[in-house]
């Protein structure tokens, strides 16, 4: 059970304490804190532990493993009449006969089988007298109906881990969630032995604390609805510019490449160039820029990696936070996909990854590393549900030590994700937090453009991840900012 406060706060806490105590009432003190430890003063009570400090206590998770879409086999795969007949004659050395009949009128119909293990009427009786509405097998000794009560299946899914059906538990216009009633469900007997007499105890009072049935997530999203966050131009075309495409180069270096503010950028296009714009110039020229570099971004992807890596981090638009989401390639190091948000929602986690896959080849999947964001969790189950293959294969480092060996082997990529998160916020600090959306999303497009087509690597020898070739003869930062937007027009 993790502690309320670190040792930092109680080391604050304490110092806090001494500074209201002589050292003679902080003995005393210290008596009364002995007491109340040893259980000798029962009129002061400690600050109760939180429901959230239990470590099952109920977060939002996904069950990795999809709901079955078609009703299970009555039969079961594990026993077959055949395979059953033939384990009796090696058994007992001779073969098993088939049910001697007194009475002809006691026959059961050869279009009846075991629903158990599929042997004929030869081998079946009935079990309930006259009623003749049961039969048991000889084979399995399994009892099975005779006439099977067909009705109208209402559920869509059924619980991988038990067959049972699952039912419609929750509902709203994005979501569907389905759970699982079964009370001898394996996930369920798992998860609940799970739960240490603590967690127990609270879960007679809160059931729905502690989440321990199989779940599954049947999500809403209109596909026109997953797309990335596109800037819009709200200032003038590029076209109708008074500066040459020059300047407009020298705009986008420095309040992008530099990752200067576009003051800053104003007073050195004013004083050193003797071009005399203003700030709002410059953000005019990045809104109108960003709209070409996106669909430049969108077009020039490129061939994607087997591996890759995402993660989400903050910004602030009007005092609020929110999100950009960034996937990179593990080889090329290439940005493969960006978006923004105002939540975490599995929403977005989804627009992010199919945008991630939307190049992908057919009959080929990547390996997606992420944080333990469910989302991810949730927008990887969405993708690969109802495909033969999976297109993206999920995995997790969990937290900043190595206390799982998946979280091990994948961790050299996730410090890979955070170090692209951290380049971000260079170019996006001089901002100090955002206007409005379209700014951020305009940023966030011209530093993709950036990254992936202006800006060496050191760990690709200093070439940019993604090479195009209109590019190879220009020499100034300036002049390919221009080329870029002459290529995307």
């Amino acid at each position: 059970m993790k502690n309320i406060l670190s040792i930092k706060e109680i080391e604050n806490l304490v110092k806090w304490f001494c500074k209201q105590l002589t050292l003679d009432e902080l003995t005393l003190a210290a008596g009364v804190i002995l007491a109340v430890l040893n259980n000798r003063r029962n009129d002061i009570k400690c600050k109760e532990t939180s429901e959230k400090d239990f470590p099952n206590y109920r977060k939002f998770y996904v069950d990795p493993t999809p709901p079955l879409t078609q009703p299970p086999s009555p039969i079961s795969d594990s026993l077959d009449y055949k395979q059953l007949l033939e384990q009796h004659k090696l058994k007992i050395g001779k073969e098993l006969k088939p049910v001697k009949r007194r009475d002809k009128s006691t026959n059961v119909l050869n279009n009846i089988n075991c629903s158990h293990c599929g042997a004929p009427g030869k081998f079946l009786y009935y079990n309930d007298g006259k009623k003749r509405t049961q039969i048991r097998c000889k084979v399995c000794s399994n009892l099975s109906p005779v006439k099977k009560h067909y009705r109208p299946v209402k559920t869509k899914y059924w619980c991988p881990h038990c067959n049972y059906a699952l039912f419609l538990w929750k509902e709203n216009d994005s979501v569907t969630i389905y759970k699982c009633p079964n009370d001898i469900c394996p996930e369920y007997l798992t998860n609940l032995n799970k739960l240490s007499k603590e967690e127990k105890e609270l879960r007679e009072k809160k059931s729905s604390q502690f989440k321990v049935r199989y779940i599954y997530r049947e999500y809403h999203f209109e596909p026109g609805s997953l797309v990335p966050a596109a800037p819009e131009c709200s200032a003038a075309s590029l076209n109708a510019i008074r500066n040459s495409y020059n300047v407009l180069g020298l705009s986008l270096t420095f309040n992008i490449s530099y990752g200067l503010s576009a003051r800053q950028t104003a007073h050195i296009l004013k004083n050193v160039f003797l071009v005399p714009i203003s700030h709002q110039t410059v953000l005019n020229y990045s809104q109108a820029a960003a709209v070409l570099c996106h669909k430049f971004n969108l077009e020039n992807k490129g061939k994607i990696d087997r591996r890759v890596a995402g993660d989400e981090t903050y910004i602030r638009i009007k005092n609020k936070w929110n999100y950009v989401w960034f996937v990179i390639g593990a080889v090329s190091r290439a940005i493969f996909a960006y978006h923004l948000s105002d939540s975490r929602e599995t929403k977005h986690a989804l627009i992010t990854l199919k945008e991630t896959t939307r190049t992908l080849p057919i009959d080929k999947f990547i390996e997606f590393i992420s944080d333990g964001n469910p989302s991810y969790d949730a927008a990887a189950l969405f993708l690969n549900f109802g495909l033969e293959k999976p297109v993206l294969k999920r995995y997790s480092v969990i937290g900043l030590k190595n206390d799982d060996d998946e979280s091990a082997e994948f961790r050299v990529y996730k410090q890979l994700i955070e170090r692209l998160n951290r380049t971000y916020k260079f170019h996006a600090r001089q901002r100090s937090g955002f206007k409005n959306f379209n700014g951020a999303t305009a940023l966030t497009v011209l530093f993709v453009t950036h990254y992936n087509f202006l800006r060496p690597h050191s760990a690709l020898n200093y070439k940019t991840p993604r090479h195009i070739e209109a590019l190879d003869n220009i020499e100034t930062l300036q002049g390919k900012w221009s080329k870029v937007l002459q290529e995307a027009a």
